[in-house]
């Protein structure tokens, strides 16, 4: 008998969670039980992340050293990920006026959330400007960066460490060898705690079922389908068209990420499947050193996914509340979720602090969050997707403009 692949396993432990949660629905001793095993899950995924983020890093960078190279390659990646998210934030714009969802809800019916644990995050993030941003870049103590996540920082370190084991020759030869079985280790983990991966997927989601059920969904059931069906359109068509410019297509790539989009979508977690994801765009015929500098980086630059779903739950709010929001102020919230959004990594409920600090700064009800972050789970599912799709194929994009992505690695792929 054929063994039952990954995808398969993930995708019986996700039914399986949903009928669990959905049976036990308001059951605190389901909960309690289920929890620790989607925690400890979740736990093992990060534990290996930074280590590859690094190993592969500096690896990658050493194998080329050239700075001016390096140069050229981030202002590319940068300049990509701004597009393609403007383009995101437009689409949810559009879907949001056009669709209306907020329209016609009783917010008496809608069950509240306390979101007071990201009111001053959100508060300190309207403050946030550019500059800090950047500066915040350059760590004061890279431990201290590793221990918080703080990916920008542990990318910038990794960098100038790469190009420094570059410059001084054969004495960086043996740092090198060791990162490259760091990586090669670390990567036999990853597939380690992937067979684990249906058992989490089952707990994850039948805690969210179980904690919040079906019911909680009918309410805001418009502003879901219409979430869905923007992020479905914004990768078929736009992602779409970037893949076909570049000699490939959308179809090959999700078929290549089906694992790794089926947990992301299970798990709501990007950080999930970023080992796999960079090891499947290797394999795809994108250089490593592209990829370990182009995913990490795109997990704080280039998040479309929460980019669209933070402008559409803007208009949702707006409408709920029958405020009339003219264009130009829409185009403003364009501008604010431009910068904002690139400060949040490793900021618990990023997407919930960015829509705060939005909703915040064009001067509309905070309380508008509460009464969609009951749902905020289900949503986050489908933005993670995204994020997820969206990095790999940034990653071909990058190493397409290079003139560095390899076609006939791309053909075999299944």
């Amino acid at each position: 008998m054929k063994k039952l692949g990954l995808a398969w396993q993930i995708l019986i432990g996700l039914a399986l969670g949903i009928a669990v949660g959905a049976i036990f629905y308001g059951n605190p001793l389901v909960t309690d039980i289920l929890t620790p095993i989607g925690d400890v899950f979740i736990r093992l995924i990060k534990m290996i992340v930074l280590p590859i983020v690094i190993s592969s890093l500096v690896v990658g960078i050493a194998g080329s050293g050239d700075m001016k190279k390096l140069g050229k390659i981030g202002f590319k990646t940068i300049l990509y990920f701004e597009i393609i998210t403007t383009v995101a934030i437009v689409i949810g714009l559009f879907a949001g006026n056009f669709f209306k969802p907020g329209l016609g809800i009783d917010m008496s019916h809608l069950a509240k959330t306390d979101i007071h644990q990201y009111v001053n995050t959100a508060e300190n993030a309207s403050h946030h400007s550019l500059a800090d941003t950047f500066v915040n870049i350059v760590p004061t103590n890279i431990v201290q960066a590793m221990g918080n996540g703080d990916l920008l920082a542990i990318i910038f370190f990794s960098v100038l460490f790469g190009v420094g084991i570059s410059v001084i020759g054969e004495k960086g030869k043996p740092v090198i060898h060791f990162l490259e079985a760091v990586s090669e280790a670390m990567f036999w983990m990853t597939n380690q705690i992937m067979k684990l991966a249906p058992l989490g997927v089952f707990a994850l989601i039948g805690v969210t079922v179980a904690k919040f059920g079906i019911s909680s969904l009918i309410p805001l059931g418009k502003l879901v389908i219409i979430l869905y069906l923007s992020m479905f359109v914004f990768v078929l068509v736009v992602l779409g068209i970037v893949a076909k410019m570049c000699g490939t297509s959308i179809v090959k790539i999700l078929k290549l990420l089906k694992d790794e989009i089926i947990l992301a979508f299970s798990t709501a977690s990007s950080e999930a499947v970023l080992p796999k994801l960079m090891l499947k765009m290797e394999q795809f015929g994108c250089p490593k050193s592209i990829v370990s500098f182009v995913v990490p980086t795109g997990y704080t630059f280039n998040l479309a996914g929460s980019a669209l779903y933070q402008s559409l739950a803007t208009l949702f709010i707006v409408q709920m509340y029958g405020i009339n929001l003219p264009i130009w102020s829409q185009i403003s919230i364009v501008v604010v979720l431009m910068l904002t959004s690139k400060g949040m990594a490793g900021v618990s409920g990023a997407s919930l602090v960015v829509l705060l600090a939005t909703v915040n700064s064009v001067g509309l009800p905070v309380e508008g969050v509460a009464l969609i972050a009951g749902i905020d789970r289900i949503l986050d599912m489908a933005r993670t997707v995204v994020n997820v799709v969206g990095n790999g194929i940034a990653s071909v994009v990058i190493a397409k403009w290079e003139g560095q992505f390899d076609h006939g690695k791309a053909d075999t792929q299944k």
